[in-house]
């Protein structure tokens, strides 16, 4: 029915579908912070798990959608281009945090654990295309190795919260990981966890439409599944981490900002596995080229400084952001530029 629809209407649809995702995406930050103050699991283990598979929901119902149509670029570019983006997007929010280095304001162990887990996902991929074309049910053992790395470290991530074996020295600009309001852990979760529930299928329900005419624009333009992927439905499907974590940055709740974008890549690294699964024709990591590889490569560049940032806290650098920031943006944004004119 979408392929039907002439070009405006289509772009108008896209456009409607980034509207919904950013403003569901702004709702669901205020419903994760009250979640994490009342389940006691912490703003770091609650953004990068719940906020960050919830935000990414979109994002993987694009992928899968794309699989099943035997769109194998697209559904491997979308997810890793998204990846790319949203590491992007946490640079953004120190922009916006002026008192200090983001990273060194949100210092939490468990968000330092997820970004090196994250690093470990993205070389994954990389093992699967210089490995030989081997299938189990049309699925490669390298799936199954992303989504059991994934569901330990989730654990993993759980138990570094909760008994933490190092800790990150507290500054004048360390903001604590405690309610705001001291009633607040007594109260219940029902609630606020119904209503994050109604809001995930409405993103979900979204990513579907988006995968949708993003399949159109590529027919009828021509475009490149990597560049559509990658640059476009990525860019939107992200939109949900990069408004909760402006918000989060604004409300205060500094470590879910950074635990939300942080798990919300790491969640990434299963569109893999389920596009994987939804792709039929065999390994989706041998149907993809060098274009959709380079997402994957400056995800791992990306992240290692991110970890690197995490790990020193540097107070305030150039343009009082922290340097890992400003080497982010500009090498994301040289990413842009260069698989823009390449195509």
């Amino acid at each position: 029915m979408i392929a039907e629809l002439p070009m405006p209407a289509i772009w108008a649809i896209f456009a409607a579908c980034a509207a919904v995702i950013g403003i569901g995406g702004t709702a669901m930050t205020r419903l994760a912070d009250i979640i994490a103050d009342r389940t006691g699991l912490g703003e770091a283990t609650t953004g990068g798990i719940l906020l960050g598979a919830a935000t990414s929901l979109s994002g993987s119902v694009v992928s899968i959608t794309a699989a099943l149509d035997g769109r194998a670029s697209l559904a491997f570019s979308n997810g890793v281009g998204g990846i790319a983006a949203q590491t992007a997007f946490l640079a953004l929010a120190d922009v916006v945090h002026r008192r200090a280095n983001l990273e060194h304001a949100a210092a939490e162990l468990a968000n330092v654990f997820q970004c090196g887990l994250l690093i470990l996902l993205l070389t994954l991929p990389f093992v699967a295309v210089t490995s030989p074309e081997f299938t189990v049910f049309a699925v490669h053992p390298v799936s199954f190795a992303i989504l059991g790395v994934y569901l330990a470290g989730a654990f993993a991530a759980q138990k570094v919260h909760d008994e933490p074996m190092w800790r990150p020295i507290r500054t004048e600009e360390t903001r604590v990981d405690a309610p705001e309001d001291d009633e607040e852990p007594n109260r219940s979760v029902k609630g606020p966890a119904l209503k994050f529930a109604g809001l995930m299928a409405i993103l979900g329900c979204t990513g579907w439409v988006l995968a949708n005419t993003a399949g159109v624009i590529i027919d009828e333009l021509g475009i490149s599944g990597s560049i559509v992927g990658a640059l476009m439905t990525a860019t939107v499907t992200s939109l949900p981490e990069l408004v909760t974590t402006i918000a989060a940055v604004r409300r205060g709740a500094l470590q879910l900002a950074v635990g939300g974008i942080i798990g919300g890549n790491t969640f990434d690294t299963l569109f893999l596995v389920a596009s994987d699964m939804a792709y039929r024709e065999g390994s989706l990591y041998h149907n993809v080229d060098t274009a959709d590889l380079f997402w994957v490569a400056i995800g791992l560049v990306l992240n290692g400084i991110l970890l690197i940032g995490l790990l020193m806290r540097e107070k305030r650098g150039t343009g009082n952001i922290g340097f890992e920031s400003l080497n982010i943006l500009l090498i994301y944004v040289g990413a842009v530029a260069l698989r823009s004119l390449v195509g």
